[in-house]
């Protein structure tokens, strides 16, 4: 997924403001899922929503304004009723890696309570080869 920095992603000193890769990783993830057939909405519509549990994140160089980035998503482990990706965001120019990260998501229904990962998640997790 790529997509252009803009001055509201940036900070006083010109540079993308860290917790915006945050948001970055969000639309990488759900246009990664996108892409395998999947919709966020239609799977929360069927009870089933991914909230993060736990992230890394290494921030290797900054991104300025006007920079064309690009999201990439790999799958890093499966579980029962969990997930884990890892993300990159890399600078569209150059290839350059910006920053890291990797996020683990654990699947509920409402009230919080978890849930097996639905099958048809599952089997779009495994069948994915490289990243995107």
């Amino acid at each position: 997924m790529e997509f252009r920095v803009y001055y509201e992603d940036t900070d006083a000193g010109g540079v993308v403001y860290h917790a915006r890769y945050l948001g970055f990783f969000e639309r990488g993830r759900c246009e990664f899922l996108r892409r395998r057939g999947l919709s966020v909405r239609e799977l929360a519509d069927e009870g089933a929503v991914f909230p993060v549990v736990r992230m890394e994140v290494d921030f290797r160089a900054p991104a300025v304004l006007d920079d064309l980035l690009r999201v990439e998503t790999e799958v890093l482990e499966v579980g029962k009723t969990s997930f884990s990706l890892g993300q990159r965001v890399v600078r569209a120019e150059d290839g350059k890696t910006l920053v890291e990260g990797r996020v683990t998501l654990v699947c509920v229904r409402p009230g919080m309570k978890p849930r097996r990962l639905p099958e048809e998640l599952i089997g779009a997790l495994r069948s994915t080869n490289g990243a995107s």
